[in-house]
């Protein structure tokens, strides 16, 4: 009976663990439905970086607005483009266009990718729960499942009534810690017809340089 005992008791907090990582990703399952169930999706956002060690402290603001794949991505100042088939990368102090071909790489995180990146390759732990400004933010810990990967853990926290995600913290094993904070989810907008399409002739009007790579 004592052998059965201390079994019972040494597979609880295993039991505990497996429970909360269901839960967790049962949680972000919830997620990806509602994201997918959208015809579109603008989402505008803060972004911050912070290495205390190297004395990096900046913050910046950008949007992006996605249909499906494509996406127009607009930071620091720069805009990306993808049409489903070719990126481009606009930027105007530059009086620069790059134009390449989408990124084969699975574990490149694109725009497009930024509301689902989260269903492959990641351990799930449930994490705080946080009553931001009235809204009560459940956070999930993805542990990345690669050992080489850069990224030592990642926060991400999820709106519990809209099923939205709120805030994204990422800590890479360098120290650096990258923090999106969503400013503004709005969904199934009227967008423009050639909202996703590239005009190359009207860049060359106006006297852009155009690298194809």
């Amino acid at each position: 009976m004592k052998r059965i005992l201390l079994i019972a008791l040494t597979l609880i907090p295993f039991l505990s663990i497996a429970q909360d990582a269901e839960k967790a990703k049962s949680l972000l399952d919830e997620v990806y439905n509602k994201v997918k169930s959208y015809d579109n999706i603008h989402v505008d956002f803060k972004y911050t970086l912070n290495n205390k060690e190297a004395n990096i402290n900046q913050e910046t603001r950008g949007d992006v607005t996605m249909q499906g794949e494509k996406y127009l991505f607009n930071y620091l100042g720069s805009q990306q483009l993808f049409d489903g088939k070719k990126v481009y990368t606009i930027v105007p102090e530059n009086e620069e266009v790059t134009i390449e071909a989408k990124s084969e790489d699975e574990n490149t995180i694109t725009p497009s990718k930024m509301l689902t990146f989260y269903r492959d390759g990641h351990r799930y732990s449930w994490d705080v729960l946080q009553n931001i400004q009235g809204r009560k933010i459940q956070f999930v810990k993805l542990v990345p499942i690669d050992s080489k990967s850069e990224i030592k853990s990642i926060l991400l926290g999820v709106d519990v009534e809209t099923k939205h995600i709120y805030k994204l913290i990422e800590t890479g094993k360098n120290g650096t810690k990258t923090t999106i904070t969503v400013n503004s989810f709005k969904i199934d907008q009227p967008l423009s017809k050639t909202l996703f399409t590239f005009d190359e002739s009207r860049y060359k009007n106006d006297g852009y340089y155009i690298i194809r790579n």
